[in-house]
């Protein structure tokens, strides 16, 4: 916005030709260029023999997105994890847990800032430029209205903790819903221009900014304020360089014209909510229910088992909305890319999770202490729910970019219904009753996603697995390695020996079957990350 005042129209970057020109190709010639057989497991190295430039473009668009997030969510979580280890030395619990009573209030409103009105502009292409116009405007409402709603609702929320203090925080927390506002359609422009290398390099500058200002109002001596203060300067830094670089101008909305979009966004919202609800609910229970103790447990036991699994399947699902928006039309392209990085996600995330099943009394031990043993039980179930998870988040994409929206909303609605009820049931079991609703009660939500997706792009089961063989097949000989060391190890070594030969074994024994039974496998991703390098 700020450049396009600045220099004029000529600021504002186009939309690439080529993806211009993808949009245009019809349905039927495209079908034609990435028609794979069926009996062939699909990879990104599978192409014709003569593929378009077009094509070509979009899979380094894809490759090269997930490299350049991956690498600068790494170097910025470094520098967050260092500037971290000097806050909390200089401030205390009751700041974080202050910032930690409103960071609860924000996660939900923050869902209603962005209403979903982002993903509209990278799903719907149909949108004219003056629609977009009208859905920043729309945006930039929808983050004044949270900014004020908050600052009336700092009040009563204040009191319900009975901290007075916090009533200012979730004021001056509160204008980060203005600062998103202007943000969050120009960074949806940029999602759906494929501009991941310039999106990485904006969250990378924004963590950095972040981590410095908090480190100086630390030593400073500004205490809680200074999770506040530095969190709002790196929305300021990464609102600033989105909106100058991608500007975009304002209209006047017209719901009428914007009908298709704002019901798209609806349907999002509702998704999300549900999801939040859900998502949380397991925790609201262990803490209600059971109490501090176990859910001091099960919070270790989630994090534990799900935050690594579930931050390697996010770094490819930041990158691939704007991928299947781009082949929405194309189910050939819809599978070819479903199945490559499905078999990508399960290569990495399987052998994780069914590891940390095999070694969880040992690493808890190790790790945490006796006093931890609570841990181990959830530990193992939320581990097997994690790996099967992690293969399943790039389905409700798919769904909304062949125009399911609202089923995947219902289909969050019953999630919604069932799995709260189901940990309250389990509570009565303990943490593990807890957890093990995760993997006996999440499928039957899966379930009717899958169903769907496969038959709206026309996906075989048999295809699916065969994407997953190379992951599984893996696995099961790791789980047998270790199995076996386990038994041949005397108990009388060191725990932590041990522990390191049936990592160390498990390990070996998932390398060298990828090597023996799947070399070719290997061989195709190599030649096509080189394909892309080049």
């Amino acid at each position: 916005m700020f450049r396009y005042l600045i220099f004029g129209k000529w600021a504002r970057p186009t939309q690439p030709s080529w993806l211009k020109r993808y949009h245009e190709e019809k349905n039927s010639d495209l079908c034609g260029t990435y028609a794979i057989g069926a009996a062939v497991s699909s990879t990104l190295s599978e192409l014709p023999a003569t593929p378009s430039a077009d094509k070509a473009r979009l899979d380094r668009s894809l490759v090269g997105g997930i490299a350049w997030t991956g690498g600068t969510k790494w170097l910025a979580q470094i520098i967050s994890w260092a500037s971290t280890l000097v806050i909390v030395r200089l401030l205390t619990p009751e700041d974080y847990g202050l910032v930690g009573m409103a960071s609860v209030y924000f996660g939900l409103v923050s869902m209603f800032n962005e209403f979903g009105l982002s993903s509209a502009v990278v799903t719907l292409h149909k949108l004219t430029g003056k629609q977009v116009a009208q859905i920043n405007t729309l945006s930039v409402f929808l983050g004044m209205f949270c900014f004020v709603f908050s600052c009336v609702a700092a009040i009563p929320i204040a009191l319900f903790y009975r901290a007075p203090q916090l009533q200012w925080v979730i004021t001056v927390m509160s204008i980060s819903f203005m600062i998103m506002a202007f943000q969050s359609i120009p960074h949806a422009l940029l999602q759906r221009e494929l501009r991941f290398k310039f999106l990485a390099v904006v969250e990378g500058c924004q963590t950095i900014v972040q981590s410095l200002a908090m480190v100086i109002f630390a030593l400073l001596g500004f205490g809680y304020w200074t999770l506040v203060i530095g969190s709002l300067l790196g929305a300021i830094v990464s609102a600033s360089l989105v909106c100058l670089w991608r500007s975009q101008g304002f209209a006047r909305p017209c719901f009428q014209s914007l009908q298709d979009a704002v019901a798209f966004s609806r349907d999002i919202l509702v998704s999300r909510l549900s999801w939040y609800t859900y998502s949380n609910a397991d925790f609201l229970v262990a803490g209600r229910v059971l109490g501090k103790a176990a859910l001091g447990a099960y919070t270790f036991a989630w994090t534990l088992a799900c935050e690594p699994v579930k931050q390697i399947s996010a770094l490819i699902s930041r990158v691939t909305p704007a991928v299947f928006s781009a082949v929405q039309t194309d189910y050939a392209a819809l599978r070819r890319y479903l199945l490559s990085l499905t078999e990508v996600i399960a290569l990495v995330t399987f052998p994780a999770a069914f590891g940390l099943v095999l070694v969880a009394e040992e690493f808890v031990l190790l790790a945490m202490g006796q006093k931890w043993l609570a841990v181990i039980a959830p530990l193992r179930l939320l581990a097997v729910y994690a790996s099967f998870q992690s293969i399943s988040t790039l389905l409700s994409q798919i769904l909304r970019v062949t125009g399911e929206s609202r089923f995947a909303m219902w289909n969050a609605l019953l999630g919604a219904v069932l799995l709260p009820s189901a940990f309250y049931v389990g509570s009565h079991w303990g943490t593990v009753g807890i957890a093990v609703a995760w993997p006996l009660i999440h499928p039957l939500v899966t379930f009717p996603v899958y169903w769907r997706v496969f038959h709206k792009i026309d996906l075989s089961v048999r295809r699916y697995l065969q994407s997953l063989w190379p992951a599984l097949s893996g696995s099961l000989f790791m789980v047998v390695a270790v199995w076996v060391i386990r038994e041949i190890l005397p108990s009388i070594w060191p725990l932590p020996l041990r522990f390191g030969l049936q990592v160390l074994g498990g390990s070996a024994a998932y390398i060298l079957t990828l090597t023996a039974l799947h070399r070719e496998r290997l061989y195709a991703f190599h030649q096509v990350l080189k394909k892309v390098r080049g």
